[in-house]
């Protein structure tokens, strides 16, 4: 019989449970790996995909692994339409995706969480006038509410940040008050009132950390729902601008190529980008597991 033993924190629980899942280690691996790509990617990239005195037309939709026509670089996933590195382009491109997937995240959970929490714990009038705006929301496709936010804003990455907060705060605030009204029934919150802790104390000190474990699962999912919709997007031309290279972007670019034969234009951003979300998705089903193992498949 195995016993547990008595030095183990919970931190070191949770890296074992995480750990149990070799799908997840595998997921968890290439996101490192996405994550440490995008952060360095302006000493890794060959090439600046800004500087338009960086590549030449002449080099234009280049095969993978052909030399430059007016250098001695070798295009080892070849370029694009207009002469630029597809590696430099695609690193780049992950840096934007990650930080408009993360940022925006980040922003809805705040937004999004607070709220839900507040309606929890307060209750009343507040709480179903939330809840109703959450539902109205909810009720339309997200992809519908982000292009009508961005022909209104306009294209720009603070304005996609914008449009993808305003379509994911809603998933956090209804997430965040389940939690909340199961934790607010229990005992050790009414104990807290009885001693008199004000409101914002058991909110923050009792409330908020038992509420993030699912917000954390539910962030997971949302970054990569976000990644994915700034994608659409920009694949839509509704994203961000043509200077950007964007994941999304570069897969739009390349597409009218497609049947022409120059398949690596968008094949291989889409490939970045189903990895990065495939990745993501892999830790955040681990996380669940992991983290509510009711919800174990």
């Amino acid at each position: 019989m195995s016993v547990e033993p008595a030095s183990q924190t919970p931190f070191s629980r949770f890296v074992g449970d995480f750990a149990a899942s070799r799908l997840a280690l595998f997921g968890l691996g290439l996101l490192v790996l996405v994550l440490v790509l995008a952060i360095f990617a302006p000493w890794i990239a060959p090439q600046n995909p800004y500087d338009l005195a960086a590549f030449d037309i002449m080099d234009a939709r280049l095969r993978p692994g052909q030399s430059s026509a007016v250098s001695d670089m070798v295009y080892v996933l070849g370029t694009d339409g207009q002469g630029r590195d597809m590696v430099s382009a695609i690193l780049y491109g992950l840096r934007v995706s990650l930080s408009v997937g993360v940022t925006s995240g980040v922003i809805a959970l705040s937004i999004g969480g607070t709220l839900g929490i507040v309606a929890a714990y307060v209750g009343g009038r507040f709480e179903q006038i939330l809840m109703r705006i959450v539902d109205i929301q909810l009720g339309f496709p997200a992809i519908l509410v982000a292009l009508i936010l961005i022909a209104t804003l306009g294209k720009g990455i603070d304005k996609i940040i914008i449009a993808l907060v305003a379509v994911q705060w809603a998933y956090y605030a209804r997430t965040s008050r389940s939690a909340a009204l199961v934790e607010r029934s229990k005992d050790y919150i009414e104990a807290a009132r009885g001693l008199g802790l004000s409101s914002a104390r058991i909110v923050l000190r009792h409330l908020v950390p038992n509420v993030l474990p699912p917000m954390i699962v539910v962030g997971t999912v949302q970054v990569a729902h976000a990644i994915a919709l700034e994608a659409t997007l920009s694949f839509l031309g509704l994203g961000l601008p043509t200077t950007e290279p964007s994941l999304g972007l570069l897969i739009s670019n390349g597409f009218e190529f497609l049947l022409s034969g120059k398949y690596w234009i968008s094949v291989y951003p889409g490939v970045a980008l189903l990895l990065t979300i495939l990745s993501i998705n892999l830790v955040g089903d681990q996380l669940r597991d992991v983290l509510n193992p009711r919800l174990a498949h």
